[in-house]
């Protein structure tokens, strides 16, 4: 599930920035949990605008929140805060040239990213019953990644939204290729 609406508009970079959510959250909080099914664990990043939506599904289904490092968004490094159109279009090129290596924003690289979301899910996936994990959109872009390039990336999952994670084997997730 990705978090509810933060203060901040999609015309900014926040991955690793810890942003609060919009005076919304009530409402936004109210229209996710309504379309949850049964979980057994609830897991989120330690960034407040994903925490504060596990923490309140869990005080509603009586459940608490594990906390995981791994599914915290991307780290941006100095691009964090800045709005994107503002970026250095050198820097952006770099990335674009290399996609899953590059970090010229002195930041985290996609495969480090990919790596470690990769890693959490696979976790989680081994552990009985269903687990709920609250995140952000790049976390869901990195594992339902079907393949090594920026449009491989391209998942489309709204705030308050919840989607299934694909099954391992029918994505492509080798650095190799």
């Amino acid at each position: 599930m990705r978090h509810t609406r933060p203060v901040l508009g999609q015309d900014v970079c926040y991955g690793a920035l810890d942003i609060e959510l919009a005076n919304t959250f009530a409402s936004d909080a109210e229209t996710a949990v309504a379309t949850l099914p049964t979980v057994q664990r609830i897991v989120a990043s330690p960034l407040q605008r994903a925490r504060r939506l596990a923490e309140n599904i869990a005080s509603r289904r009586q459940l608490s929140v594990h906390i995981d490092e791994r599914v915290r968004e991307m780290d941006f490094g100095q691009w964090e805060g800045q709005p994107w159109s503002a970026l250095p279009r050198d820097e952006l090129d770099a990335w674009a040239a290399d996609f899953l290596d590059a970090k010229p924003h002195g930041g985290e690289c996609v495969r480090a990213f990919r790596d470690r979301c990769l890693n959490a899910m696979n976790d989680y996936k081994k552990h009985d019953g269903t687990t709920l994990i609250v995140c952000h959109a790049g976390v869901v872009r990195a594992v339902f990644a079907t393949g090594n390039t920026a449009d491989d990336f391209k998942t489309s999952i709204g705030y308050g939204e919840t989607i299934a994670w694909p099954d391992a084997a029918t994505r492509n997730t080798s650095a190799d290729e």
